[in-house]
């Protein structure tokens, strides 16, 4: 009878243990998805993962075509929008993009324009990144608010209050203060390695691809306007489209412009930072995945003003980020640029919200005859 007791008892027992372990890992799931859940719906998280992604992804290109040697800025992008098209379809395939357009001819030809002008701006981006220091690169940035601003005025209806045009005045002055000190710091012999002359070369490039990126970034935004809602695009057919379309524009420029010879490219990919390249591209093309994502984060979590704000006090980190990671001449010129530059962002960004609040009090006594598509372009403009 004892022997007997203790068999059942013990039946008892691993019939009582078993089911410990899976309750126990339904409990550190419940855990796990909890504190996922708690950091997804936390603002604080979100506008940190956009300004790191934002950031991060700035630092990442200057780093990659920072070298003496680099002259291969078509391969590079060419190789973001592999990355970063494989990211997207691999994302439809498990179920996270049900809703991703699919790739219409009709609808490629009429996006086509948007992509040429896509890989005008992150072409431009490079160069400028390539021959001009980061603080200076994201101060002169600030001159794309106002030709877009203009090509809203003239295109889409838009408004320019007199807050700002204060910040447009700051705006310009910022990027004349910052290329004054950097100019005055080539002269000097600040921040840079390599003779006078050709720091000042340097700098000259730099300004007119800077200027040249002005313009495809502005007419990028205002392409983008003008087509993403009358082809019902999303935030993520819009990146798919964008670079799936300019990749075999990236890579018929590559193989015309650029020296694929093995000479050259052991230049460009020397053995003892080709790791830290490969792994920065990795980066970039991903890169893009993540502000998508962090900035649609953003702004569902917190506000439209909030994100745009946040956008406009990033460039104080990012300017600084150049500083500290590159070696970016400090100057009074330069850090009076980049405090300038913060304030017309600041400027912008309440001159902005004033303006949709007036919008919104001003009440139409009248409605005026309007096709669907003027109406859709009204719209996107007061976005």
């Amino acid at each position: 009878m004892s022997a007997m007791d203790d068999k059942e008892s013990g039946k008892r027992e691993s019939f009582l243990l078993k089911p410990a372990a899976p309750i126990y890992r339904a409990r550190a799931d419940r855990g796990m998805g909890s504190f996922f859940s708690q950091l997804e719906s936390n603002p604080g998280a979100a506008v940190l993962a956009y300004c790191f992604s934002s950031i991060s992804m700035t630092v990442v290109n200057k780093y990659v075509v920072s070298g003496s040697s680099w002259n291969l800025n078509f391969l590079y992008l060419a190789i973001q929008s592999v990355i970063c098209t494989a990211a997207i379809l691999g994302l439809k395939q498990m179920g996270m993009l049900p809703n991703l357009a699919a790739l219409e001819i009709g609808k490629a030809k009429r996006w086509l324009p948007v992509s040429i002008a896509f890989v005008g701006m992150i072409f431009t981006s490079t160069k400028s990144l390539q021959f001009l220091s980061v603080p200076v690169y994201t101060i002169f940035k600030n001159l794309t608010i106002i030709v877009i601003a203009y090509g809203e005025v003239r295109w889409f209806g838009g408004s320019v209050t007199p807050l700002l045009l204060l910040s447009f005045g700051f705006m310009v002055l910022s990027s004349i203060v910052a290329a004054w000190a950097d100019i005055q710091a080539a002269l000097n012999g600040v921040g840079h390695s390599v003779e006078t002359d050709v720091a000042i070369s340097t700098l000259h490039a730099g300004y007119v691809w800077m200027g040249l990126n002005v313009f495809c970034t502005a007419s990028y935004v205002l392409g983008t306007r003008k087509f993403i809602t009358s082809l019902n695009f999303k935030d993520w057919d819009t990146m798919f489209y964008n670079n799936l379309l300019s990749l075999p524009i990236m890579v018929i420029c590559s193989l015309v412009t650029e020296d694929w010879t093995p000479a050259n490219l052991a230049k460009n990919f020397p053995a003892e930072s080709r790791n830290n390249l490969m792994i920065g591209m990795l980066y970039s093309g991903l890169g893009a995945i993540f502000i998508s994502y962090s900035s649609a984060w953003c702004i569902r979590k917190t506000s439209s003003t909030t994100y745009s704000f946040v956008g406009y006090l990033n460039k104080l980190p990012l300017a600084i980020s150049g500083i500290f990671f590159f070696g970016a001449p400090v100057t009074f010129g330069s850090v009076s640029a980049i405090l300038l530059g913060f304030f017309s962002g600041l400027i912008y960004g309440y001159g902005k919200m004033k303006q949709r609040e007036q919008s919104k009090q001003v009440l139409p006594t009248t409605r005026p005859a309007m096709s669907a598509s003027s109406q859709s372009q009204k719209d996107v403009s007061n976005s």
